[in-house]
């Protein structure tokens, strides 16, 4: 017998009971109402799917259901099962109704990748709260401004001093009403946590000497509340489960609001489209942080949909990570581009065991062809690039696992998604196939708007498409191809110039690691492309060398103006390749 087959029936009872999703009108339809990527479909999935939504954390009370022994959660070498999981988010969801949540407190989550993330996350929306996810790099004033556009009430973090201590100035502030604190030990194995307290105590702040402790809920006696929970009606098409806070399109941080159907919506397309991967047979490397809406998703609400056993790394280490495949062979691995360049060019990656991983999503960037063979070559697994943003939970389209596969292509809408590509000058027309477009997108997984802000929610959406200020092509296949954001678009002497063609170019020289293009001032053609670039360790490259190699591949009119060499690349806490600081830079020169 095979593993699908002995899976078979484990697969059966994890199905979904559908509801018929409706699609949304395009004038690339044909007379019949297809789309024109239904005809390159990945085989065995149905891009009209049917789908019944339901409130996110039933996620976790059906792997329960199915699969109580099997390991939910690992986290430097404590495991969890799913029946344990279950039982204390049931017990913590009583302790925060009892500490004064009810339908739809907002409860912030200030905390790196621990159980706790995960157990408070579904337990708050158990209780009928919204979960509101705060970047733990963020700074006060950061912090400050999105608890009080949020209206967070609570704000659940560790005893860490480099947690608390911001939380703490923030309560201190009547900022925040209350904290709500877990100490750390409580997360490690008893080993760990005995020594952890007597070697790293100065890495814990002083809770009890806090001049918050009156307003500081025990995060340990939440976790051993005997009361029973109130059950709480969950409407998923109106609830909102998750405020995702986001720059959108303008740079201003502005709160998603992501209902549960929303969440639940994405979640099962993705399950859908990892049609490979068995309901409690996998393991999940979660090296993002779940604070991240494409982790939150891909690591965390996709593994517990699949019962898959989610391996935890307080945050991404690159010796460890490949430690944690070599030893505990997780057969999935969501990634951004960065991660899978750093595990190919660190020079000792072969010593390490990565064959267990057969499907890798790739998220929030652009994923170099070159980088995506590279790593298939390796380790044998296939490594999917998908497309998204915070206002759509966040998965939009994805390359099949199976089927065609379209080099530098982000793949086809998943199901029940409708991509439509709009004039860049008269949003309301579509353009002609081939052409490039503002990509716009409707389906279940698009927000209901932005929090508290309908005038930027009008200006997001054109009818029931959400405008993503990506520029995008449809092929002939029906798939998607990204050519740059629009507010990205460099202008040189009246020319439209789109830098990831140019770093696309620049990533094929054989000693380029990492590279961002950015327009500058030129006083002669208005606006030109330069580029920074991070070569390989042990690697040499010049200006000159880079400009020769890009002679044949992009048009006089793309040649970078300015290339500049460094150590280090900016990037966000995900991972992602950051412009802004290197755009301020420049802008300071002139």
């Amino acid at each position: 017998m095979t593993k699908t087959e002995a899976a078979s029936g484990q697969s059966a009872a994890m199905a979904h009971q559908p509801v018929e999703i409706a699609a949304a009108g395009s004038s690339e339809t044909s007379p019949g109402g297809d789309y024109p990527w239904m005809a390159n479909y990945p085989d065995g999935i149905s891009w009209q799917m049917e789908l019944t939504p339901e409130p996110l954390h039933a996620l976790v009370a059906r792997a329960a259901r199915l699969f109580p022994n099997n390991p939910a959660l690992t986290f430097l070498g404590r495991t969890t099962t799913y029946g344990q999981l279950a039982a204390e988010i049931d017990r913590v969801a009583a302790g925060l109704q009892i500490a004064g949540v009810t339908k739809g407190t907002k409860v912030g989550l200030f905390l790196p990748n621990t159980p706790t993330f995960v157990v408070f996350y579904y337990a708050i929306l158990k209780a009928g709260g919204t979960v509101v996810n705060f970047n733990p790099l963020y700074t006060i004033e950061e912090l400050t401004f999105q608890v009080r556009d949020s209206e967070t009430r609570f704000m659940v973090t560790h005893d860490l001093a480099i947690l608390f201590n911001k939380v703490e100035q923030l309560v201190a502030a009547n900022v925040l009403e209350r904290t709500i604190v877990v100490p750390f030990v409580d997360v490690l194995p008893s080993l760990k946590a005995k020594l952890f307290g007597l070697f790293k105590r100065k890495e814990l702040a002083n809770i009890a000497g806090s001049a918050i402790k009156d307003r500081i809920v025990d995060g340990r006696a939440l976790a051993t509340t005997t009361d029973r929970m109130a059950p709480v009606a969950i409407d998923p098409i109106e609830d909102v489960a998750v405020l995702q806070y986001t720059g959108g399109t303008t740079g201003t941080p502005k709160g998603a609001m992501l209902t549960h159907a929303n969440l639940y919506a994405n979640t099962i397309q993705i399950d859908t489209w990892a049609s490979d991967l068995v309901p409690g047979q996998e393991r999940v490397l979660g090296a993002l942080p779940l604070f991240h809406v494409f982790a939150m998703t891909v690591v965390m609400n996709l593994g517990i949909s699949k019962a898959a056993q989610i391996i935890l790394m307080p945050r991404f280490q690159l010796v460890d990570a490949l430690k944690l495949i070599h030893k505990l062979k997780p057969t999935m691995m969501p990634a951004v581009p960065t991660i899978f360049t750093a595990m190919l060019n660190y020079p000792k990656v072969k010593s390490y065991n990565l064959s267990s991983l057969r499907f890798c999503i790739s998220g929030g960037a652009p994923l170099p062809l070159e980088i995506k063979q590279r790593f298939e070559a390796l380790t044998g697994c296939h490594v999917c690039e998908g497309y998204g943003l915070s206002e759509a939970s966040p998965v939009l389209t994805c390359n099949p696992v199976h089927g065609l596969v379209v080099p530098g292509s982000i793949g086809p809408p998943v199901p029940g998604t409708v991509i439509s590509l709009r004039d860049l000058e008269d949003p309301s027309k579509e353009v002609p196939r081939g052409e490039r477009g503002e990509l716009c997108a409707t389906g279940p997984q698009v927000m209901k708007g932005y929090w508290n802000k309908p005038a930027e929610t009008e200006q997001q959406f054109l009818g029931k498409f959400l405008r993503t200020g990506d520029v995008a092509i449809m092929d002939e296949y029906g798939f998607f191809s990204i050519v740059d954001r629009i507010k990205d678009l460099i202008i040189c002497s009246g020319f439209n110039v789109y830098p990831r063609r140019i770093e696309e170019a620049i990533y094929q020289h054989p000693s380029v690691a990492e590279v961002t293009v950015i327009g500058i001032k030129d006083t002669y053609r208005g606006e030109a492309p330069k580029a920074f670039i991070k070569l390989k360790p042990g690697m040499t490259a010049t200006a000159a060398d880079i400009l020769k190699h890009l002679e044949p591949k992009i048009s006089k009119i793309e040649m970078p103006a300015a290339i500049e060499f460094r150590d280090e690349l900016p990037k966000t806490m995900i991972g992602k390749l950051s412009k802004k600081e290197l755009a301020a830079e420049e802008a300071k020169r002139n």
